[in-house]
């Protein structure tokens, strides 16, 4: 229905992003992967969307490729996976990382992100593991390059809540930005900092 949108950027809270088309604002929830590629407010930027429909809300989500796209929909297949756990999935792994991490069967590293427990890891093996063998890994085409903002004043406060909008629960995230705090650090290399490494 809408495949891609293309316009200013207006606005970024993660996960959460503003577009401004043509002098309509559109909110896209985006995975980390493509948030840090985010241009600096302003700038021209182009994403990749999925329009999720449910009763209550329509919900775009955007993403730097066509591939990550093709990623969270082949997740969406899953029994048990929603929009929003597949959006925190590719926020705690790259896509190369959750391919990896599937194709060996390595339960351990996915039930490190965030919502998965055993169960559903196991059952991102069996019902992914044969269908992601010529998956391409996402390339940013069409994103501008990143450029960091100026730091917002409580920024381990909006790590935190990003973190929890991603699925994380409250005490995990907190626990995971304050490991990684550090004077002068924006949210955004904050939860860069807390992702980092959580599939190996």
């Amino acid at each position: 229905m809408i495949g891609f949108l293309r316009g200013q950027l207006v606005a970024k809270q993660p996960p959460t992003v503003l577009i401004d088309v043509n002098g309509v604002g559109y909110e896209v929830d985006v995975p980390m992967s493509t948030f840090f590629q985010l241009p600096a407010l302003g700038d021209d930027v182009r994403v990749f969307t999925h329009l999720a429909v449910r009763e209550d809300a329509h919900t775009l989500y955007g993403f730097a490729s066509e591939a990550e796209r093709r990623l969270f929909r082949t997740l969406l297949k899953v029994s048990g996976i929603g929009a929003k756990l597949a959006l925190g999935i590719l926020s705690g792994a790259s896509a190369d990382e959750f391919v990896g991490a599937v194709q060996r069967g390595d339960v351990a590293a996915l039930t490190r992100l965030p919502g998965i427990g055993k169960k559903t890891a196991e059952r991102l093996v069996v019902e992914l593991r044969d269908r992601l063998g010529d998956f391409a890994a996402p390339a940013a085409a069409g994103m501008a390059s990143s450029r960091s903002l100026a730091p917002p004043a409580d920024a381990t406060g909006d790590a935190i809540s990003a973190l929890q909008a991603l699925g994380y629960k409250p005490a995990d995230a907190s626990r995971m930005v304050k490991a990684v705090v550090e004077d002068g650090l924006g949210s955004e290399e904050l939860i860069r900092r807390a992702l980092k490494g959580t599939v190996k």
